[in-house]
């Protein structure tokens, strides 16, 4: 009989006995169809809003023919840009772990001192938005010395300066309206329309995606968005490895003073006017539209561009229940039911086994 041989050893693990099925991963990939979609859902925050708002515009495009006419998308469009813009800034400190309850409060105050500044202290244009680009920067820095020097919880800190900003900007503008008329033109320019297929686009509008290109280019590109992230989704391991926390989180209280000072100039575009007396709901619009988005209010997870999803189904929703002739009290209701059902879902996809 002759000698039977054996292959010689190659280090690698052996073969499947039944040739080719792996046993092994299929055992330790044991997952369910609805196992898959909070992994997906996980991976791609922005995905589950993005369904939302195309199921709502087929939805409310099927009930009203108007809704889907040029001229109120132009309505919603320019609706969004002011809640778009601040949604930014409560992104971008949302993803920190933080809350900002003071951004309506900031951009009215940064909006009165551009306005005041120009109109009756005749400061020229440029250095008036310098001025509030200052102020909101400032009211930022504020917000995150509280944060990071007196470790003053964000939601406390932020509710106490909403508070404060407020009544700066009463005391300010003595509770008087600027009208864009008597303002200088550079001023309101951000309100001004050109059409794009039919549905007239406001400068405000083209500021606002300006913003977003920028701002998901930092987050996921350099090393300060990294950062940002690795703090929020856990700061003693962020600090563990090496990262300055306290500096990043007060960078980015003062990058959010800026861009609610950007805000304040769409705001004023928008109306054609700066008043103390609007914008106080954007506090929770802004975080309503962050939720929505897909932004876990945990921290360490979303994107900016789901924040601008958010901001459009807000806006198409209130649009959609008023073309419907609801009240406006309904319109809120289902903003608040939006808000409950996206943190569910984020704390179900929490729960993702990684």
């Amino acid at each position: 009989m002759a000698p039977q041989t054996t292959a010689p050893s190659t280090g690698g693990p052996p073969a499947p006995a039944d040739g080719g099925h792996d046993l092994a991963s299929e055992f330790l990939d044991r997952r369910t169809p609805i196992d898959r979609v909070r992994g997906m859902l996980h991976r791609y925050p922005a995905l589950s809003p993005a369904v939302v708002l195309v199921l709502a515009v087929v939805v409310f495009g099927l009930l009203n023919d108007r809704f889907l006419n040029p001229a109120n998308l132009s309505l919603i469009t320019q609706q969004v840009a002011v809640v778009g813009t601040l949604a930014v800034a409560q992104t971008l400190i949302i993803l920190t772990a933080g809350i900002d309850l003071s951004v309506g409060a900031i951009m009215v105050l940064a909006g009165m001192v551009i306005a005041q500044t120009a109109t009756n202290n005749g400061l020229p244009a440029p250095l008036a938005l310098a001025l509030g680009l200052g102020v909101g920067v400032a009211a930022g820095g504020i917000n995150g010395a509280l944060v990071t020097r007196l470790r003053l919880p964000p939601f406390i800190a932020t509710l106490g300066t909403l508070n404060v900003f407020t009544a700066l900007a009463l005391l300010y503008s003595r509770g008087a309206t600027v009208r864009g008329t008597d303002m200088p033109a550079l001023l309101p320019w951000t309100g001004t329309t050109f059409p794009v297929l039919g549905v007239r686009i406001s400068v405000g509008v083209v500021m606002m995606l300006a913003l977003y290109v920028v701002v998901a280019m930092i987050l996921g590109k350099t090393a300060w968005g990294r950062h940002v992230y690795a703090v929020g989704d856990d700061k003693d391991a962020a600090r563990l490895a090496g990262i300055r926390v306290n500096r990043v989180l007060m960078s980015v209280y003062l990058a959010a003073g800026a861009i609610i000072a950007l805000g304040a100039w769409i705001q004023i575009g928008r109306a054609n006017a700066a008043s103390p007396n609007v914008g106080m709901d954007l506090n929770l619009d802004s975080i309503t539209a962050v939720v929505i988005g897909g932004t876990s209010l945990f921290g360490g997870r979303g994107t900016v561009w789901g924040s601008l999803l958010g901001a459009l189904i807000v806006g198409v929703f209130r649009n959609g229940l008023s073309l419907a002739g609801l009240d406006v009290l309904y319109q809120t209701l289902a903003v608040g039911v939006l808000v409950i059902a996206a943190v569910s879902v984020d704390q179900w996809i929490r729960k993702v086994r990684r």
